[in-house]
């Protein structure tokens, strides 16, 4: 009997949740937005901060832990809405890791003058159920959570909506996309990694011996080797730094394994959060450069502090999906002689505690990349030159309608909009108001017009390149 209360219990709340519709249709136009988005059955207020022209809110959302099986359980959502005026279009952001609770605007939020809501990805503290069933952690489940937030909201925002996002919070909107393609009127995905077969990882190789100048290349090649041919010395050197701050190395297995870690993203990491031009800061001479030179050329780019418990526990949720679903890079390191490299690019497995069971399931990422191709429409995608993971990538085939993919010269992973070549640009910000439904007859007539129609906040909108793990998207 207490099973049936429990699961009927279950099934009430989630059932409210779902009858979003009609509550929020109750709500009169002219009802603060507070309370109308606090009318939703499963919704709650964390915080509201104050932002001149908007209101930000913090909050919490009822989500079952199996959308499959919803009466099995449920965990809170943590979630964020700018709020502009429900006459407006609305961007659905998610960086696929945290959310951020300090307000800000992603660029297609600029680019179309709309509303943002913001989703924290499932299993990311707070956002994380209790106990935490890591089976239920997977690409489809993570739609679903924005699906719902989505049939929440909309009857609030009833205007065109898109879905957007960088990096990790790219492959979202794409998969958003591939799960529930009649919810977003366009996606915007910002250099979203695609790793089609796991296994085969040729593509970073091949990246890594054109991206930039020969010259920057050898720089940071011999800094790399040199940072292994001085192990032992620089070994001590990170012990010492990890008994000052506390760090322990259960997860990696040990503190050489951590450190080959952080040497071998070194390069890596350059490139996905550099530019060209920072080349000048890199050692010109390795060789003769001193012990904490070459130290803290690499703690600078790849950070010490990385693989150790303490760095890898926020993102055992994006390694444990690398490890089932959505694969991770192997590259090799040809100028370095092999006697000097113990371990490799490690495996996802490597950085997921040992007591959380993984499989991978290969089929997830040849299924998304096959319907983007031949299914994609108002899809956009948009790299960074410079950018390791652009190396493996989403691409659109003869199936696909209204769909671009586009780089930006120079750029690294923090690549936008803004920096791509002038007509790509126009085009993209064209698009991007159209499937707004906010593009002037000008703009549709003559894209090269488009223009963003909210105008730069540098508190707003300064976007500095994310800092994630340099072999996480």
């Amino acid at each position: 009997m207490r099973k049936v209360l429990r699961w009927l219990l279950a099934l009430v709340v989630l059932v409210g949740t779902l009858s979003t519709a009609g509550a929020a249709t109750a709500a009169t136009a002219d009802t603060d937005i507070k309370d109308r988005l606090l009318a939703i059955p499963g919704m709650s207020l964390i915080e509201e901060k104050p932002y001149t022209g908007y209101r930000f809110f913090v909050l919490n959302y009822t989500q079952p832990v199996d959308h499959r099986h919803p009466s099995k359980g449920t965990f809170q959502q943590r979630i964020t809405v700018l709020h502009k005026d429900v006459s407006q279009p609305t961007v659905f952001y998610t960086g696929g890791y945290n959310v951020s609770t300090t307000p800000s605007r992603r660029e297609p939020t600029q680019i179309v003058d709309g509303n943002q809501v913001s989703m924290e990805y499932r299993f990311f503290t707070p956002s994380r159920p209790q106990p935490a069933d890591w089976s239920k952690l997977d690409i489809w489940q993570a739609a679903s959570d924005q699906h719902r937030i989505y049939e929440a909201l909309k009857p609030i925002y009833g205007r065109h909506w898109l879905a957007t996002g960088g990096s990790k919070g790219g492959m979202t909107a794409t998969y958003y996309e591939r799960f529930y393609p009649r919810d977003m009127d366009g996606i915007v995905a910002y250099v979203a990694p695609n790793d089609v077969v796991n296994n085969e990882d040729s593509a970073y190789d091949r990246f890594f011996t054109k991206v930039g100048t020969k010259e920057c290349r050898d720089r940071l090649q011999a800094v790399q080797r040199e940072a292994l041919v001085r192990r032992e010395p620089l070994e001590k050197k990170y012990k010492q730094y990890a008994a000052d701050n506390g760090y322990t190395f259960t997860t990696v297995g040990s503190l050489d394994r951590a450190y080959e870690a952080v040497v071998l993203d070194y390069v890596w990491g350059f490139w996905q959060y550099s530019l060209l031009s920072d080349c000048d800061t890199i050692p010109a001479d390795a060789k003769h450069a001193t012990d904490d030179e070459i130290w803290n050329s690499v703690d600078t780019i790849s950070g010490f502090s990385f693989y150790t418990d303490q760095g890898l526990e926020p993102y055992t949720p994006y390694y444990y999906q690398a490890g089932t679903q959505l694969g991770a890079p192997t590259i090799h390191f040809p100028y370095i002689e092999k006697k000097y490299v113990r371990y490799g690019y490690q495996p996802p497995r490597n950085f997921v505690p040992r007591s959380i069971p993984m499989t991978f399931r290969p089929g997830a990422m040849h299924d998304v990349d096959t319907w983007v191709r031949h299914h994609a429409q108002h899809m956009l995608f948009v790299y960074g030159q410079n950018d390791p993971w652009g190396a493996e990538r989403f691409r659109v085939g003869a199936g696909a309608r209204d769909s671009y993919v586009f780089t930006a010269p120079g750029m690294n992973h923090g690549a936008n909009v803004a920096g791509l070549a002038a007509d790509q640009k126009a085009l993209a910000t064209a698009r991007i108001l159209d499937w707004a439904g906010v593009a002037s007859t000008t703009v549709q007539e003559n894209p090269s017009a488009a223009k963003p129609l909210a105008q730069y906040d540098a508190r707003l909108d300064r976007r500095d390149v994310e800092r994630e793990p340099a072999l996480g998207p």
